[in-house]
């Protein structure tokens, strides 16, 4: 094999191999630079004709300028948008899209199209005919002049006439913008095409003359459209150099203002209502509200000028007594302003477009001006003069002020209701004075309240150590305040012989040839202490020779005798208990609280934070008057009651014959007392508090309620107590009824005499006069306090009584001796008892009394039957639970007979314990 090798040849290359070809390829990155959520961010701020050349270089980025959201961001920066409208368009679309999908072809048959339009977009019939006409127009338009939908406004003659060169069209054109999804980019053009030269434009100007909106539109009103326009469509101008156009459009619609603001000053000088101050008044409210038209209508109005015309606040005060004030003067101030505001209604009627605003501006600048400057000098005055006076007048002002508003005629238009602004109004003239005034109603209620009850309080003290003073005075006062009750008890137990009757302890004097009997009956009435009963009023502060607060006269000359006078004063003590607290003083109290609540109620109807604070003030004005009513007045008296309650001692006293007991009949008439009170303090609550909204009575956080149960349940307690404590003292008497007055033949009458010659009288079969005499002094009292306490408390006070008295007749019935003829008047006692518990309609009570009386019948079983008296003992259920047969044991050791059945009652009793057993 030859080793020959061609030698290469100068001027070709060699063939290159595939491997280095495919080696030499190398990638090339098609993805954009830079994301689209920031290109997205970078056409927000691009202008109207760089969006559009942006739009012409790919399809994805004219997606991107054409997105509807874009152009709906522009035209709601304007106002232009109307989402319900849109909604509702798109709506309707739909629903036209779905009956054309429904109705049938022509020659019957289903529609094959319907299938494949509902896969494809809404087709709107009218949005397409206005597509087509606006196609053909663009058309028609040279190339140049329409730049992809965003049509151009040329100033140049020669061009053809298009519908944006008429100036109603051009003036309109955010008024016509409509809200339809999906074409706000074509909306948005119209109002771009129409505004933006003369925005541009004016942007450019150098002077206010070169601008070309000034020379287009000639008469202001249309100026003033456009000069609005452009404002509204410099909105949506987001570009780069946006501020400064925005300034250049403010000075120049301030230049406006100002020259239009001149002619309306002239006009005002001149008085030209109907002409030239409607006119331009129009015109700079069509250009930005009108602001400094009614600026200037206000300030430069006569009526400030002429305050001296409208009255003097100071006529309030210096035309009465220096602890008073009348109103009469700022009543006539508030209806001459009021005549004259609704003059000027009509005048701002015939100028100004919106009327209302204008009226209610000029009002507020009239509160500022001249209502402030009367109302604080008078409440000032009124304060450093006198409290009352000044509290009468700040109410009555506010209640002025408030029928001075209602009382304005408005012109048409007002949003708000003459109400709303009375309360507005109000508010800001007594706003400086109201926190003031609110605290210095609720101090001088409650100073008035304090003064009243210790008024009352020491008017007792004065009368009763004037009282004191008149028995006392000659006698050692420091020994009878040691051993009062001792002395007390003396005096009451000495015979009524011992004490001198020429003068009464309670009467006038009397001659020494008073009867001894009148004389009894006079010293048993001042000891009993049961005088005639009598409304509670206020005590007198007379002397020792005038009648005393209890209604009873004092003698013209004080006892000489010790004990003599201290009964007295015993008995007017005891007497006293109906006078511990004042229905007077209350109803004194309750007038009060309502005057004071009902003037500052009236700031509640204003609403808000000052409506609230003038409602807490309210409850704490009904709060303050139950603490002192309740707390220092009320429940004061109670506890001093409860402390006369406490030293009734029935044994000390002479008199029994009545069927009350005096302290416990007085206490009960304070309870009635109190109810009444209790049913003033409700019914204010329910009328000034609960029906006026003021406090809620579903609301158990509310401090009136609080206020009012916490009364309540203070009454109810210390009812309770005095209660407690009078069925004590009426314990005490029934005891000593029963052991006074119960005979001991009235149960174990004595054997006839063997030599009786007449056969002896039929025996009286009826109940004894000490049940009687119980019976009638426990109903008497239970009957008292129906209707002034609640049920629940009385059904408790009656069972506590029932039991109590069942207590007392048992042991009353262990110390008698029982005989079996004596058995039938007992048997009647007890019947009588019975009966009289059945009125109380408690069942568990009547058990009782139902079992005492089964109990007196093994007195009726004669000593031969020992059995069956041992069978009723042993015999639990015959008594319902109620005795046991040890106590029914010890019941029948009170037979007369008992150590004669005794052996034989025991014996048959074991016998039967043995059959059980």
């Amino acid at each position: 094999m030859s080793n020959f090798k061609r030698a290469p040849q100068n001027g070709t290359a060699p063939k290159p191999s595939i491997l280095s070809t495919l080696r030499a390829t190398s990638m090339i990155e098609t993805k954009t630079a830079l994301p689209a959520e920031i290109l997205e961010s970078i056409l927000s701020y691009l202008p109207v004709p760089d969006l559009l050349r942006f739009a012409r270089t790919s399809k994805r980025m004219c997606e991107m300028v054409y997105d509807d959201t874009r152009w709906v961001a522009r035209l709601k920066s304007m106002g232009c948008w109307n989402e319900l409208e849109a909604r509702r368009r798109f709506e309707e679309a739909v629903k036209r899209k779905r009956d054309a999908a429904a109705r049938p072809t022509a020659n019957g048959g289903a529609n094959p199209n319907a299938a494949r339009q509902s896969s494809l977009t809404i087709f709107d019939a009218a949005l397409e005919e206005e597509r087509r006409k606006a196609e053909q127009e663009k058309a028609e338009q040279p190339r140049e002049s329409r730049l992809d939908g965003f049509e151009t406004l040329s100033l140049n003659s020669s061009q053809p006439k298009s519908p944006y060169e008429d100036p109603a069209a051009l003036l309109d054109v955010i008024k016509n913008v409509r809200s339809i999804r999906g074409h706000a980019r074509q909306e948005y053009g119209k109002v771009y095409g129409a505004l933006a030269p003369f925005y541009f434009d004016l942007a450019r100007a150098k002077t206010h003359t070169e601008p070309i909106v000034f020379k287009v539109f000639r008469d202001p009103e249309r100026q003033a459209q456009m000069l609005a326009n452009l404002q509204i469509f410099g909105k949506s101008d987001w570009t780069q150099g946006y501020l400064q156009r925005e300034s250049k459009l403010i000075n120049m619609m301030t230049i406006f203002e100002s020259a239009v603001l001149r002619e309306f000053e002239q006009g005002y000088e001149f008085w030209d209502v109907d002409g030239r101050m409607r006119r331009y008044a129009h015109i700079m409210h069509t250009l930005n509200g009108g602001n400094a038209a009614v600026d200037l209508f206000i300030h430069k109005h006569p009526i400030l000028n002429d305050r001296a015309l409208l009255g003097n606040p100071m006529e309030c005060v210096n035309t009465v007594a220096h602890d008073d004030v009348t109103l009469e003067p700022s009543r006539l101030f508030f209806e001459l302003l009021a005549q004259k505001l609704n003059e000027q209604s009509g005048v701002i009627g015939r100028i100004f477009p919106q009327p209302a605003g204008v009226f209610w501006a000029f009002v507020d600048k009239i509160r500022e001006e001249i209502i402030m400057e009367y109302v604080t000098p008078l409440l000032d005055e009124c304060h450093d003069r006198y409290m009352p006076s000044y509290l009468r007048a700040v109410s009555g002002l506010f209640e002025q002020c408030m029928h001075f508003i209602k009382s304005l005629v408005p012109s048409k238009g007002s949003e708000e209701s003459l109400e709303e602004h009375a309360k507005y109004i109000a508010l800001r003239v007594f706003e400086p004075h109201l926190d003031l005034y609110l605290q210095e109603e609720l101090d001088s209620f409650t100073k008035y309240a304090e003064r009243e009850v210790d008024d009352w309080e020491q008017k007792l003290s004065e009368q009763d150590a004037s009282v004191e003073s008149f028995y006392m005075g000659n006698f050692n006062r420091q020994a009878d305040k040691n051993d009062f009750l001792s002395s007390f008890k003396k005096v009451v137990m000495m015979p009524v012989t011992v004490l001198p009757s020429a003068i009464s302890p309670f009467g006038t004097s009397k001659p020494a040839s008073t009867s001894t009997s009148n004389r009894d009956s006079t010293i048993r009435s001042s000891v009993n202490g049961t005088p005639v009963p009598s409304r509670p009023e206020t005590p007198g502060l007379g002397g020792a020779s005038e009648r005393n607060g209890n209604g009873t006269p004092l003698p013209s000359e004080a006892p000489n005798d010790e004990l003599k006078a201290k009964a007295a004063l015993m008995a007017n003590r005891l007497e006293g208990i109906r006078s511990l607290f004042s229905i007077e003083v209350a109803l004194s109290l309750v007038r009060a609280a309502k005057e004071s609540l009902g003037r500052a109620s009236k700031f509640v109807t204003l609403g808000g934070q000052a409506g609230e604070e003038a409602r807490e003030q309210c409850e704490a004005m009904f709060v303050v008057l139950v603490k002192i009513l309740g707390q220092t007045h009320v429940k004061n008296g109670f506890s001093k009651a409860v402390e006369h309650l406490g030293r009734y001692n029935p044994r000390e006293i002479s008199d029994h014959s009545q069927t009350g007991v005096a302290p416990l009949v007085m206490f009960i008439e304070l309870v009635n007392v109190g109810d009444i009170i209790s049913q003033m303090v409700d019914v204010f609550y329910e009328q000034q508090l609960a029906a006026t909204k003021i406090a809620d009575r579903n609301d158990f956080l509310d401090p009136a309620g609080l206020a009012k149960k916490k009364f309540e349940q203070m009454l109810d307690e210390m009812v309770a107590a005095g209660l407690n404590k009078g069925i004590d003292v009426l314990m005490d008497e029934v005891e000593y009824l029963c052991a006074t007055t119960q005979l001991p033949t009235d149960f174990n009458p004595l054997p006839p005499s063997p030599e009786a010659t007449t056969p002896p009288t039929d025996p009286d079969i009826g109940p004894t006069i000490t049940a009687k005499r119980v019976t009638e002094l426990v109903a008497s009292h239970t009957k008292m306090l129906v209707g002034s306490t609640e049920k629940t408390m009385l059904d408790v006070f009656n069972s506590e009584v029932g039991l109590r008295l069942f207590t007392a007749v048992c042991k009353h019935i262990k110390r008698q001796r029982i005989s079996t003829d004596g058995a039938i008047k007992l048997i009647a006692d007890m019947t009588m008892y019975f009966e009289y518990i059945r009125t109380l309609k408690n069942p568990d009570l009547l058990a009782y009394f139902k079992a005492l009386r089964e109990l007196s019948q093994i007195y009726l079983i004669d000593a031969r039957h020992a059995k069956e008296m041992a069978t009723i003992i042993a015999d639990g259920d015959r008594f319902g639970g109620i005795f046991r047969a040890e106590e029914v044991y010890e019941f029948a050791e009170r037979r007369a007979d008992w150590y004669q059945v005794k052996r034989d009652v025991e014996r048959a009793m074991y016998g039967l314990e043995c059959q059980v057993m």
